[in-house]
């Protein structure tokens, strides 16, 4: 029988957490369901509230906080063992889940139904809406090439949201209820077939948080897998909820993904003078988001 593995880190989002479960587990789905939770040195009761109140949940309990893709790795190795014993099920993923998302008695079964029925996808993920109703951009993304993220973080992006040339990396140019072929959806729902983990190894744990999810989709789209963006369901993020506590480690993880990003897939390709350039302007960039995050009122702070 097919199945479809959870993976939820969780960091100190206890109430986020319990929520996230409920609705998973009121999923309607034809196949088999197993979810792991994945502790990062949580000290809010979240480790409690799954021996008493989730006992079918899987918990890995870590004493530290591992950041992002080496937590999920902690599951996605027990998953990807499981699966070579039971005889690589084809129709077989694993699902990454942020504590943050909120998804549909259907959503589990629409996103399955797309990788039955699409052999080529590697990855799937929904449409993510804001709590305002507005669509997470992070949903649907182009790889940060130099060029794209040009635009991006000289605010062209945000001025001409129609243009395919301006708009090329959160693809705002696109119809949002539309499925699309993508380079990246984001981790917050990021459902991975086992064949092409296995095909593409684990998630790079020197991404500790932000990067890692775009990472991977690079690598499993070097196998030849494709990724797809695929509206038909919707899941809520309360995005920025599993973030709020180390704002500026994680501005500085952010602008650090970036320039990880960088030099792992493209500065190779690319002379020292550019890659310099691209460096500073990595670094300016995040210098600028440091000291304008310093100024603002404690619960306006969040990663830009």
């Amino acid at each position: 029988m097919k199945r479809i593995s959870v993976v939820i880190v969780n960091y100190n989002t206890r109430e986020l957490l319990s929520h996230c479960l409920e609705r998973i587990q009121a999923s309607q789905l034809d196949r088999q369901l197993r979810i792991f939770v994945v502790d990062n040195g949580s000290h809010d009761g979240s480790v409690d509230l799954i021996h008493q109140h989730y006992p079918d949940v899987e918990l890995i309990v870590s004493s530290r906080n591992l950041g992002y893709a080496a937590a999920n790795n902690l599951a996605l190795q027990r998953i990807h063992e499981d699966w070579l014993i039971r005889g690589k099920p084809a129709g077989d993923s694993a699902l990454l889940l942020n504590t943050d998302c909120f998804v549909e008695p259907d959503s589990l079964q629409i996103t399955a139904d797309f990788l039955d029925q699409n052999p080529d996808c590697g990855i799937v993920g929904p449409k993510l809406v804001l709590r305002d109703g507005s669509l997470d951009l992070a949903c649907r993304r182009s790889f940060p090439r130099p060029i794209n993220a040009l635009w991006k973080l000289t605010g062209l992006a945000r001025l001409f949201p129609d243009s395919p040339r301006f708009a090329s990396y959160n693809l705002t140019y696109l119809d949002p209820d539309q499925t699309h072929e993508v380079d990246s959806v984001v981790g917050a729902y990021m459902k991975v077939r086992l064949s092409a983990i296995d095909q593409a190894g684990l998630m790079d744990d020197s991404f500790f948080m932000y990067g890692e999810d775009l990472d991977w989709a690079y690598r499993i789209k070097q196998q030849g897998w494709s990724v797809y963006y695929h509206p038909a369901t919707t899941v809520l993020h309360y995005k920025g909820a599993t973030s709020s506590r180390q704002s500026y480690r994680l501005i500085i993880e952010f602008y650090r993904a970036m320039y990880l990003f960088h030099r792992k897939h493209y500065a190779g390709e690319m002379p020292a003078a550019i890659n310099c350039a691209i460096t500073a302007g990595i670094i300016a960039r995040g210098t600028f988001a440091l000291i304008r995050n310093l100024f603002r009122p404690s619960r306006a702070k969040k990663v830009n």
